[in-house]
């Protein structure tokens, strides 16, 4: 008899094959993943319906997380006021963010359109509640920001589903921590990791938008794949012992 320690009796195991997708299956979720972007400006009026947005908050509860905690809770936003508030927050801090630019960067970063949190039918913030699970959670006794990582797989899950779905997303992230947190009600302990906009989208820029704006280009993969430890490229031979 074991003793009563708050012990739970597992439940029957299931196992699901483990093969390979076909390869339709494989190409769209390669397509998703290729073809996701940051959408800022070609959100159209569109009202996204209620079934295919429990389609994209499931997906997202489905992330991967650390200890099984899941520590993200979806604020959805639609009201006009909340999304008002939001977007005079970004808009002080993005002035504060063009400051920083030097002058040759500064002309271009003004230009760009960094956000669509008014004209996108609904905003999304995605939280960690840093207490999810106790103190002690299996998989972050050593690294306590494993929850936070957990939160972004989340970000990505949602971002992905939607991508399948023709919903276009754009991350938020230029405004101070506690505006957001003081618009939305956050409490101690739950921090927005992701403020999100979603809406339709009728075309996607074929590279991300930054990219076609000049801002920065893709690096190369090869340039930073190391094998088995920092700096060693492959088939690089590793130097006599001395």
């Amino acid at each position: 008899m074991l003793p009563d320690r708050g012990y739970v009796m597992p439940q029957p195991e299931t196992l699901a094959p483990a093969g390979a997708f076909s390869d339709v299956e494989r190409a769209a979720v390669y397509r998703a993943i290729h073809t996701r972007r940051d959408v800022r400006s070609q959100f159209l009026p569109d009202p996204i319906a209620e079934e295919v947005l429990a389609r994209l908050l499931l997906a997202a509860h489905h992330a991967p997380s650390v200890g099984f905690m899941q520590p993200w809770n979806f604020i959805v936003i639609r009201s006009a006021r909340v999304k008002a508030g939001v977007r005079a927050a970004f808009a002080r801090a993005n002035d504060e963010a063009a400051a920083m630019f030097p002058d040759e960067r500064r002309a271009l970063y003004s230009a760009l359109k960094l956000e669509g949190i008014v004209e996108a039918p609904i905003n999304l913030c995605i939280t960690c509640d840093r207490s999810r699970g106790g103190e002690v959670v299996l998989g972050r006794t050593h690294n306590r920001d494993m929850d936070l990582y957990s939160s972004v797989c989340a970000v990505q899950n949602l971002w992905l589903a939607a991508r399948a779905e023709g919903i276009g997303v754009g991350w938020v992230s230029i405004f101070h921590e506690a505006d957001i947190r003081g618009i939305l009600g956050l409490p101690e302990g739950v921090v927005p990791v992701a403020y999100l906009c979603l809406g339709r989208v009728a075309e996607l820029h074929s590279e991300p938008e930054l990219q076609v704006r000049g801002w920065r280009q893709r690096l190369n993969l090869e340039d930073l794949v190391f094998d088995d430890k920092w700096g060693r490229k492959a088939n690089t031979q590793d130097e006599p012992a001395g």
